[in-house]
């Protein structure tokens, strides 16, 4: 079992920046993938970015390409998001999800991952 908690969100105005931050612990985290994803009222939870273990390889939406960077340090157990130039269309629950090793599909789809956190709020004022 992996515990993951998130850490990070809050209020802030359109064009400002956050860092989010998703602590694992439990069982070993290695060779986990990672994604981030996040779901707005009344909306489906969508895929942000995903990466891979070693972190050769990050997965964006095309919606924050540009803007939200992913990154991880594995002796920490712990994953970023870094979210920069906010909008308002970026308000949501983010939630942190981990991906076991040998796991095959898209990283876009939430399917595919096994463990989530319990999210945190983002709020992008106008």
């Amino acid at each position: 079992q992996v515990q993951l908690v998130e850490s990070g969100g809050g209020l802030v105005q359109a064009g400002g920046s956050l860092r989010l931050s998703c602590a694992a612990s439990g069982r070993t985290f290695s060779g986990y993938a990672m994604g981030w994803f996040r779901q707005a009222p009344g909306k489906e939870r969508e895929f942000v970015a995903a990466i891979t273990w070693s972190g050769g390889r990050t997965y964006n939406v095309d919606s924050v390409k540009g803007r939200f960077t992913i990154s991880r340090d594995n002796a920490q157990n712990t994953v970023y998001l870094q979210m920069n130039s906010l909008k308002p269309e970026d308000t949501a629950v983010y939630y942190c999800a981990a991906r076991r090793p040998g796991v095959g599909g898209s990283y876009y789809y939430r399917g595919s991952y096994d463990y989530w956190g319990q999210g945190t709020q983002v709020t992008v004022s106008s």
